[in-house]
């Protein structure tokens, strides 16, 4: 059975990911910071070729065992995602506290690397697999208020993607990159609630642009799945679908992302 590890995928577009893999004949395997959270994962997926484990992804041991759990499951790694990330959104630089600062550095830069380098190294052993990195706000360079410490760190790991499918273009490995787009999850409402007056003020804005992770992970999974040339770059939010979505009469209205959420 093909196989798909998701780091990051107790909820939010992991786990999104996670279950459209699964719809797809997928064996998956989830990870998450406790194993609490990746049990739940692993009811909400159902147990049918689903395995998990709680796995710290700034530490190159714990992912080298979630590759080796994967492996001794399912036989080899087909897909490698390496979607696990902190977003704190609505502190100018200087007001971003040390701890937040750390923890988005840590995971979002050394997680996504160590992640690269377990899942590299173990397709360069079986001579083929397709690896792919979650970027995000200001991975395209573009500045906005109160992401400037997150989105350097996308913006670096954007660097990093290309560098390595840059190392590995001879090798047969697809690498590639993903940007979901501003997706509704646990942890944008979590921002939400920190900066309400900002959220009102955007409101419109935000009904046209945002999305539910689940109206986004087919789509994902089915462009990582078509993928058969490194260095692709896949974006839900493209300039088209932005164009249609202002261009539509009442969309802001009719799609109201946030009454969803009781914004």
């Amino acid at each position: 059975m093909k196989s798909a590890v998701i780091t990051g995928s107790t909820k939010g577009i992991g786990l999104a990911m996670a279950r459209e893999f699964r719809r797809q004949g997928y064996g998956v395997v989830v990870c998450g910071r406790t194993e609490e959270a990746v049990a739940g994962a692993i009811t909400a997926l159902g147990s049918t070729h689903v395995v998990g484990r709680a796995t710290d992804v700034t530490d190159l041991t714990q992912l080298q065992a979630l590759w080796d759990l994967a492996v001794s499951e399912f036989g080899q790694v087909d897909i490698w995602v390496n979607n696990a990330g902190v977003a704190h959104t609505t502190k100018p630089i200087v007001e971003t506290r040390e701890q937040d600062v750390r923890s988005m550095v840590s995971t979002n830069m050394l997680g996504t690397i160590f992640g690269s380098q377990v899942a590299t190294r173990g397709f360069l052993t079986q001579g083929n697999g397709r690896l792919f990195n979650v970027l995000g706000g200001g991975s395209d360079g573009r500045i906005r208020p109160g992401m400037g410490v997150y989105s350097t760190t996308k913006r670096g790991l954007d660097m990093f993607t290309r560098a390595l499918t840059k190392e590995t273009k001879e090798s047969g490995i697809v690498v590639g990159q993903i940007r979901p787009g501003i997706l509704i999850s646990d942890g944008w409402l979590r921002e939400a609630a920190r900066a309400p007056e900002q959220v009102s003020s955007q409101r419109r804005m935000l009904n046209i642009l945002a999305d539910h992770v689940d109206d986004v992970a087919p789509y994902l999974v089915s462009e990582m799945l078509a993928a058969d040339k490194t260095g692709v770059e896949i974006s839900w939010l493209t300039n088209g679908r932005l164009m249609k979505r202002f261009m539509t009469p009442g969309y802001a209205r009719k799609n109201d992302v946030m009454a969803r959420y009781g914004l």
